[in-house]
């Protein structure tokens, strides 16, 4: 490596008289040095440009937790185990940590799909193939216990009977996405497609202008959670039926959504909505603005390109990505409410905004020289949470609505929320894109983006007209 050009002596001098009785023997010597500059940061957090091969790791240390966390059985009221099917009853229940047809798999499903395509590794696509064919083998069973019983453990009962959205939107697409990937059509797992896509767009609450909403806690209210909770499956049936009347819903909706929703002073969206408010309050949770440019980066990724509501898709992702940007913590976190300092940094919300802004990048939609390097930090600070056994730390638990800061900023965090590890997957495999497409590296100690590979090591350099680095003289 070659050495860096000395500074002054004058300046440096001047430099150790201003530095007084402050400068210990160390700073001393590498002022002389002419290389104070270059001093390393105390970070307390990993400060660096992440490689394609530290990003799989982290990736595979999540991936083998859920394989062992996520068996494929099923135990009765009493805890044992149930091995036939034809033994199924009504109080059956899956035998793991996590529900493996909850809306949190279904974002962990379409994770693993993106992680698969992302990185080569046929693991993650037997992980989601595993689990939804068995989820298809266990729902004819299910249907007949139902039909000839009543009643059904209310896990079970979301498969057979969706009632909310969260039963049916993630898992829909997540399999949609499996079916158009394969090439082929598996009747089974069509049929859960049929009656999840049926509640979805059939027999969800709505406004009087057809958006998608709910009566909890008040009557006509919004969730921006129900953003990606149901339009990336009507996004995605229309790839999936080739029928382009569900890409129109699905933009409706998120310009429905968004007139209600967004507040464009902060760039930011709110939590909840009631139409029956007089006013309405702005709490801009972290995980639900999270969901919101999850489902712009999904509805995207289905509309054709030439689809008349996509520009403005685009346009309100860009400026998402904005007012996301100016609140990142400076440990590369975001905090549970967003635009409140005082509130704790949390890992899922930090985990969606990394995979909306790599994944906006690397469709072009936004600059990498801007927004590369907010991608970066917060990929690091979720990576420092994910442990050594697959866990990972600082995730908020099920969050309901509220209209007053204290409900935000005392939900639990646990290591056992299922919502951090499918966003934790995608965000991975975009970064792995990121880091494997783009050209991150250090330059002045501060993570930068270029066109191409300066092709240089020094940690001070500048740019030539042809886009080589060279050494600061």
């Amino acid at each position: 490596m070659r050495k860096l050009i000395c500074f002054a002596s004058v300046a440096c001098a001047l430099a150790l008289a201003s530095c007084g009785s402050e400068a210990t023997q160390s700073d001393s010597k590498q002022m002389a040095e002419g290389a104070l500059h270059l001093l390393q940061p105390d970070y307390d957090m990993t400060y660096a440009t992440p490689t394609p091969e530290s990003v799989k790791a982290k990736m595979d240390t999540v991936l083998w937790h859920l394989y062992e966390k996520t068996p494929m059985r099923l135990v009765n009221a009493q805890g044992d185990t149930i091995a036939n099917y034809a033994d199924i009853t009504a109080d059956c229940t899956f035998d793991t940590k996590y529900r493996l047809s909850s809306y949190e798999w279904g974002v962990t499903y379409s994770a693993m799909l993106a992680a698969a395509e992302a990185t080569g590794d046929p693991e993650y696509r037997r992980y989601v193939e595993e689990r939804l064919n068995y989820l298809a083998e266990l729902y004819p069973y299910l249907k007949e216990v139902y039909e000839r019983e009543g009643k059904l453990h209310p896990t079970m009962l979301k498969m057979v009977e969706p009632r909310a959205l969260d039963d049916g939107g993630a898992i829909c697409a997540a399999m949609m996405k499996q079916q158009v990937a394969n090439g082929e059509r598996d009747e089974a797992i069509g049929a859960m497609i049929d009656n999840y896509f049926d509640y979805v767009i059939n027999k969800e609450h709505r406004l009087s202008d057809g958006t998608f909403a709910r009566n909890r806690p008040q009557h006509n209210t919004l969730w921006l959670d129900d953003m990606f909770m149901g339009i990336p499956s009507v996004a995605v049936m229309g790839t999936y039926a080739n029928d382009p009347k569900y890409y129109d819903e699905a933009a409706k909706q998120v310009k429905q959504f968004a007139q209600r929703m967004w507040v464009p002073e902060k760039k930011l969206f709110r939590h909840g909505w009631v139409e029956s408010m007089s006013d309405h309050p702005a709490f801009f949770w972290g995980r639900a603005n999270g969901w919101a440019i999850l489902t712009m980066c999904e509805v995207l990724d289905q509309l054709p390109e030439n689809h008349p509501d996509r520009p403005y898709i685009i346009a309100l992702l860009q400026d998402h990505v904005r007012g996301l940007a100016a609140l990142q913590g400076n440990n590369g976190l975001w905090h549970q409410l967003l635009d409140r300092n005082d509130t704790y940094g949390e890992t899922s919300a930090t985990a969606l905004y990394v995979y909306g802004i790599a994944h906006a990048i690397n469709n072009g939609w936004i600059d990498a020289k801007a927004y590369g390097p907010v991608a970066v930090l917060g990929w690091n600070a979720l990576a420092d949470h994910i442990q050594s056994n697959g866990e990972i730390s600082g995730t908020c638990v099920g969050t309901g609505m509220g209209f007053d800061p204290a409900f935000y900023a005392y939900r639990p965090v646990s290591n056992n929320a299922a919502h951090i590890y499918g966003p934790a997957i995608w965000a991975g495999a975009e970064m792995l894109k990121l880091v494997s497409g783009q050209h991150p590296q250090l330059n002045d100690s501060a993570v930068h983006f270029y066109d191409e590979d300066p092709e240089i090591d020094e940690p001070i350099f500048e740019l030539t007209d042809d886009n080589k680095g060279r050494l600061v003289q």
